[in-house]
């Protein structure tokens, strides 16, 4: 039987039961286990920083978190709304994105993962997309998980990106939980899909020697339920392999 292709995972510094802990939420092992793929989860240490790892995998993700990268990090003075960091993924993420970009392995980046290639590519961000004038509210919405993960508003995709390439329909449904997002776009980054506000929802890295793409909303929630996640999935999944 083939291997696994092995896929590294982010994980986030929180505090668990009193203790200092890395933790990946099970929706995003779940959803690389599914598509073929071995997932590994990388800890994350604002003093530990090795780039090394990279060598031993075949593709990385950058999941979703309740925490913000660091406003200042992309020049910006914290606002009220703004209220959970997370310095020791910061720093990992920022070390792993040009080196992953540079290997030409495959990255896919969700949600916090999205924001954190934007940055790491020069890019800022908004802080608070709800006080954006013309912006729609896109945080999530009350009531339980499968209400959060229902589809919010509709996806327009750019024709002849990566995107388009593994998803032939020129819109979607997706889902909406976040209250950041792209407010300048990266050096070199190429916009794959927006709101219908105009807000990014999902750029690629131009002229990449991998499969790069990053998406602002929850692909991997059921995405076997969804077309365009399912789609999503299945072009990652085969980039690593």
């Amino acid at each position: 039987m083939k291997s696994r292709p092995m896929v590294g995972v982010i994980a986030c510094r929180r505090q668990v039961e009193g203790h200092p802990s890395h933790i990946v939420t099970d929706k995003y092992l779940r959803a690389l286990h599914d598509y073929g793929v071995m997932p590994v989860m990388l800890p994350v240490w604002e003093d530990g920083v090795d780039t090394s790892v990279l060598d031993r995998l075949d593709g990385l993700m950058l999941t979703g978190s309740y925490t913000n990268v660091e406003p200042q990090r992309y020049g910006a003075e914290r606002i009220p709304e703004n209220t959970r960091d997370d310095r020791d993924r910061d720093a990992l993420a920022m070390a792993l994105i040009p080196a992953v970009i540079e290997r030409g392995l495959p990255l896919l980046g969700i949600c916090r993962g999205f924001q954190e290639i934007n940055v790491a590519m020069g890019g800022t961000l908004y802080q608070a997309v709800q006080k954006v004038p013309g912006m729609l509210d896109h945080r999530e919405p009350e009531g339980d998980k499968a209400n959060y993960y229902a589809p919010a508003h509709e996806l327009l995709i750019e024709p002849g990106g990566v995107l388009a390439g593994l998803y032939d329909q020129q819109t979607a449904k997706v889902n909406s939980l976040h209250q950041q997002g792209v407010e300048q776009l990266g050096k070199g980054l190429r916009v794959e899909g927006r709101a219908p506000d105009g807000l990014v929802e999902a750029f690629s890295v131009e002229n990449a020697k991998g499969f790069t793409l990053a998406v602002q909303w929850h692909p991997e929630w059921r995405p076997q339920e969804s077309p365009i996640n399912d789609a999503l999935f299945r072009g990652f999944a085969e980039a690593c392999r």
